[in-house]
């Protein structure tokens, strides 16, 4: 019988910060104080991610801009990996390339085909700041990129080029949450 309460069961559904807005694209400061205020950004933030039924979200996408995500995602293998890392480095990002399709809960409903590597290594701490380190294969490596990505400041928007990238900010601009 599983005895901890349920990720994000505390928390409370915060605005997700969509595509647009400069938060997005500013590189997030490193968390100092590991205290209460952060234990509960990280039960909102996973709160949030289940209620846009996404597989990981940084603190930037709701508004806050720190070094922060959470994750509830799957690898290749189908098994779950549910977690959270406060100041994360990617320190790997290896193996090989593959484009697949990605999308991003600050695009709701557009996603595209970007390539990342299937191997990822994230380091950084638990919001009581105890050591993690995450690995992460084919899926759930993308999803540690992506997020890392979110707190360097960037959308997986950015890793497009051509007529990939000019069809996703066509569909942005006409979606109703880009007007």
């Amino acid at each position: 019988m599983r005895h901890s309460s349920i990720p994000g069961a505390r928390g409370r559904v915060r605005p997700l910060t969509l595509l647009g807005d400069p938060a997005l694209h500013t590189e997030c400061a490193d968390v100092t104080d590991f205290g209460p205020e952060l234990a509960r950004l990280v039960e909102d933030m996973f709160a949030t991610m289940y209620a846009a039924e996404g597989v990981g979200l940084a603190a930037n996408q709701v508004g806050e801009p720190l070094r922060v995500f959470v994750y509830d995602c799957p690898d290749d293998e189908d098994v779950r990996h549910v977690g959270h890392v406060v100041n994360p480095r990617l320190v790997e990002a290896d193996g090989v390339v593959l484009r697949g399709p990605e999308g991003c809960l600050s695009l709701p409903g557009l996603e595209a085909g970007t390539e990342r590597y299937d191997h990822a290594v994230v380091e950084g701490f638990t919001a009581t700041g105890e050591p993690v380190t995450v690995h992460g294969t084919g899926w759930f490596a993308r999803c540690l990129q992506h997020e890392c990505d979110h707190l360097a400041g960037g959308v997986y928007v950015d890793r497009l080029t051509g007529w990939r990238k000019r069809r996703v900010l066509r569909k942005a601009a006409r979606a109703p949450w880009g007007r």
